[in-house]
């Protein structure tokens, strides 16, 4: 078949329910490489596709194709907008017990209520969709499903082409190997309003010491220039060959790619028991196995480093403690080492209610204070005044959920958003009253330097 199927269905509130039906049907297939499947889908479904692998790499999921889109433009009320809508879909999903459960893949923006002209103009507050045709490799096994949704009733010839669909790709990428390109050139590295990030570090540093809040996270952001086009697939391939113990992620939309290797989980939701991570504290990894220690014991020793981090314990425990039971959590953080920073990291887990969905739990952490800050009302209002930017879906909840309640939120960090021959990359930290703004300056690099790298960047040192 050399034609795309395009089934997408945009799924309005309470419109035509009673005659959704969601079909779903999964085959097992031999090894697959995930990107060469996601590269197959590449040239029908260029602006459709997500990608998804856990910190652990027990679970990847690749998503091609529209079965249905799910948005939000709201502002309180996004969270269970999407939720709502969801719940429709899982309503009318017809499936064997053989078949894997369906996945709503997607993210919501950092600050609904950011209003500049940006980048970020094609995302709106909150973009989900379950794709025609989901890859899921667990446990070494890999499964492909196609995922239909009409108002028709027979649904017999439609899913027959997707059928015949599923085929095409599974066949491209066994035997078409994926040979991922190497890195991109870089043209140019542009620090987009340095002054002004230095400015609001300085003001907001004031601000907390005027008692004005505890605790406000400043970003910014810098664009790379390229000599030619990059591909959405190359630069995932990058990304996760070199950040291997972070979530890795890919959002398709209009032209461009959300995508990163976040080390922070927000929320994770495995059969009633539910999982998160406080990450807030951090420093660079040392030069040698002796110095990578020091840098550690000093982390795990610095006043301003541990006060970040109670904020953080302080108030996912305190989520916890509303939405769940049985909660457990360590008293002290470890360290989280990944390539190119170690933070302080402290697990919490605890056993869900039963009507209590992803959603609800994503809306009660975000912004947690580590992306936001303390008290999160006043330092969103500081963050909307001092840091004169779109910060889109950086920062911001991004994941999944599928139609058993099952699912998992990262928070979009070390990610950019790249669009054909340029991109855009977010960093920030923490400010508090004895912040720096030079020193804040300077870890905003560390923090840079993933994708950075992942897109052919360097950094002295």
């Amino acid at each position: 078949m050399n034609r795309k199927i395009t089934t997408t269905r945009h799924i309005p509130t309470n419109e035509g329910v009673n005659d959704l039906r969601f079909f779903t049907e999964t085959i097992e297939v031999g090894r697959i490489s995930p990107l060469a499947f996601l590269e197959a889908g590449n040239t029908y479904y260029k602006d459709q596709h997500f990608y998804w692998q856990n910190a652990n790499q027990t679970l990847t999921l690749v998503g091609i194709g529209h079965a249905a889109v799910l948005t939000s433009e709201g502002n309180k009320d996004r969270f269970l907008d999407i939720s709502t809508q969801w719940n429709e879909l899982r309503a009318a999903l017809i499936k064997e017990k053989r078949d894997r459960a369906p996945v709503l893949f997607g993210g919501f923006s950092f600050d609904p209520k950011s209003v500049k002209d940006s980048e970020w103009d094609a995302f709106p507050s909150a973009y989900f969709f379950v794709p025609s045709f989901q890859l899921t490799s667990e446990g070494g096994q890999t499964y492909i499903s196609i995922n239909l949704i009409n108002t028709s009733g027979d649904a017999t010839e439609e899913f027959e082409q997707l059928r015949e669909e599923r085929d095409r790709l599974i066949h491209i990428a066994q035997v078409n190997e994926f040979e991922p390109s190497v890195k991109p050139t870089v043209d140019s590295l542009v620090e987009i309003a340095k002054p002004q990030y230095v400015e609001a570090v300085e003001n907001v540093t004031t601000q907390i010491k005027n008692g004005d809040a505890d605790k406000v996270v400043i970003a910014r952001s810098v664009k790379m220039n390229f000599k030619e086009e990059v591909s959405s697939v190359a630069a995932l391939h990058h990304i996760s060959n070199e950040q291997q113990e972070s979530y890795h992620f890919g959002l398709q939309k209009d032209g461009q790619l959300f995508f990163g290797a976040t080390p922070e989980r927000l929320i994770e939701i495995s059969n009633g028991r539910a999982y998160s991570a406080c990450v807030a504290g951090s420093i660079e990894r040392g030069k040698t196995a002796v110095e990578d220690r020091e840098l550690g014991t000093e982390l795990l020793t610095d006043i301003k480093n541990l006060a970040e981090h109670d904020y953080v314990v302080k108030m996912i425990s305190e989520v916890f403690n509303d939405y769940c039971t049985h909660v457990t959590m360590p008293s002290e953080p470890k360290l989280m080492k990944i390539r190119d920073i170690q933070h302080l990291f402290t697990p919490i887990e605890g056993n869900i209610e039963q009507q209590t969905d992803i959603f609800s739990l994503v809306a009660a952490l975000h912004p947690t204070p580590a992306l936001g800050g303390v008290p999160t009302n006043k330092s969103m209002e500081i963050i909307r005044e001092q840091e004169q930017m779109d910060r889109g879906y950086y920062a911001a909840p991004i994941g999944w959920t599928d139609t058993e309640g099952n699912g998992e939120f990262a928070v979009a960090i070390r990610s950019a958003l790249l669009d054909g021959d340029q991109a855009y990359l977010y960093a920030g930290g923490g400010i508090v009253a004895d912040s720096q703004a030079e020193k804040e300056y300077e870890e905003t690099w560390v923090k840079f330097r993933p994708v950075l790298r992942a897109l052919g960047g360097k950094l002295n040192g």
